[in-house]
């Protein structure tokens, strides 16, 4: 779903799985130009600076001035190799359409787009600058209609080709429902879990990617970890983020089994036979094989590990930063 951008010019083989831990930064920060060069957190993935429900109405302003400092000083001075993914969430249509006009907007590798629906959907090409990705946020109402979504996958297919992932707005979709994630419950225990699982099975045979909705009970890691898991069953790419210490937690649940790894090999084998046996399962390369290439791509991003292991004794891919 993607086209030529700045993103991918830096990224020849970028994947939805490469955003790996996604932080929020509210753009008002002072401290957006230590993330967003790769000095601060140096295993950060990637980055949205907000200027939607991050900041309050008032403070739009002094996080637009701040966006513009950033955009001048990334201009002067490259960031790191390693830097995130960089991301801009503007409130709403009109003000991408401001940023759109700015002449540095490009520094960026893409806009997320908040309240994303079927819509709003012509605001937001009116809107957007050319050659960025996009992360469109699901988190209206309309995301518990299967019909709606169905709808949207089909207009996207047709008008919105540079979709690196699909954003889950777990919080917004709870409010919807005038409910709030209970604390030590995974988001998969209340009413969005089914809609993510409706979620996947839409969009992503379509070639869509979805992207894990944030777990706000941050001090909470193993909760964390629980919700993470549900996320790769469901197929979802990446994982957004409130706090850095969750950064680590999402990379080490991204790492892939050193079992797993063996049999996603067994499977892309050019000469694996259509049915075998390994481990007492059955692996099937006609059925089996995106599975198997996920595995991989996982593996060379992440690397492997068990679950018990320390980052000092994984097996780290050369060349590949986390």
């Amino acid at each position: 779903m993607i086209s030529t951008s700045h993103a991918i010019s830096r990224h020849p083989e970028l994947s939805a799985l490469a955003l790996g831990a996604t932080l929020y930064m509210p753009a008002t920060r002072a401290d957006l130009w230590h993330v967003a060069s790769g000095h601060k957190y140096a295993r950060l993935r990637s980055l949205v600076i907000c200027l939607e429900d991050a900041i309050n109405e008032q403070d739009v302003p002094l996080g637009l001035q701040h966006l513009q400092e950033l955009l001048q000083r990334i201009a002067q001075s490259p960031r790191l190799p390693h830097a995130p993914l960089l991301f801009v969430r503007p409130r709403h249509p009109r003000m991408a359409a401001q940023l759109a006009e700015w002449p540095l907007i490009h520094q960026l590798d893409g806009m997320v787009l908040p309240k994303f629906d079927l819509d709003s959907l012509p605001a937001w090409l009116r809107s957007i600058p050319s050659e960025m990705l996009y992360l469109p946020t699901l988190e209206t109402a309309s995301v518990f209609d299967a019909g709606a979504m169905r709808e949207l996958r089909e207009a996207m297919t047709e008008q919105f080709p540079r979709v690196l992932a699909l954003r889950i707005g777990g919080n917004d979709l709870l409010s919807c429902l005038g409910l709030r994630r209970p604390p030590q419950h995974t988001i998969y225990q209340t009413p969005v879990g089914a809609a993510i699982g409706m979620l996947a099975g839409l969009f992503i045979p379509h070639g869509f990617a979805l992207s894990g909705p944030v777990c706000e009970y941050f001090a909470d890691p193993e909760l964390l970890i629980r919700e993470l898991q549900l996320d790769l069953q469901h197929g979802l790419s990446g994982k957004t983020i409130i706090h850095p210490v969750q950064i680590e937690t999402v990379h080490r649940c991204l790492w892939v089994l050193p079992a797993d790894l063996a049999a996603a090999e067994a499977i892309l084998d050019l000469d694996a036979q259509a049915v075998f046996n390994q481990n007492g399962a059955m692996l099937e390369p006609a059925t089996h094989r995106r599975w198997a290439e996920r595995i991989r791509l996982r593996a060379r991003l992440y690397g492997t590990g068990e679950p018990d292991q320390d980052n000092d004794v994984i097996d780290w891919p050369k060349g590949v930063r986390l």
